[in-house]
């Protein structure tokens, strides 16, 4: 991942993409009763397109602005759409993180492993470059996993000291 490309993709998409979330959830800015912003962790250029333009959205429609969490965020994105017991397996797989959490009751969260080095999604992505699939190419390697031969590649599973949880 090129940071200053995904900056840029995000400054790209940023207004089309909030056009489309109103949109598919029925609602006008004017409804909105307060804006919500990833604030980290995550590449800085992105979380700073992504802060100024809810800042401004906040500004402009006299809204308070909500910081979230971008790991929380995935977890509780699936909380709110599924019912969880407690105490759940959580594994966060986006572009730039890759972590499985011990998730409590409240929503308390213990990091039990993480990537030593690409995140799945940013895995993804160098595999799609080098295919010349272009960015991002997760969706398409994707796509076109089912197709392909699990043993056309020989993987050994990787052997790390310290945390027996952690992966590559």
């Amino acid at each position: 991942m090129v940071p200053e490309l995904a900056s840029r993709e995000h400054l790209r998409a940023i207004v089309p993409a909030v056009r489309l979330a109103l949109e598919e959830a029925s609602t006008r800015l004017e409804d909105l009763a307060a804006i919500a912003v990833t604030q980290g962790p995550g590449l800085v250029g992105s979380l700073l397109v992504g802060i100024t333009y809810a800042k401004a959205l906040a500004l402009a429609r006299e809204l308070p602005l909500i910081a979230v969490n971008h790991i929380e965020g995935h977890i509780h994105a699936v909380a709110s759409q599924n019912q969880i017991e407690f105490p759940a397996l959580a594994l966060v797989v986006s572009g730039g993180h890759t972590h499985l959490f011990e998730v409590r009751e409240g929503f308390v969260y213990r990091l039990l492993g993480k990537t030593r080095d690409d995140a799945a999604g940013e895995a993804f992505d160098k595999v799609a470059k080098l295919l010349g699939f272009g960015y991002p190419g997760g969706p398409v390697i994707d796509k076109l996993a089912p197709q392909g031969d699990p043993r056309a590649i020989p993987f050994t599973p990787a052997r790390m000291k310290g945390n027996t949880l952690d992966f590559s």
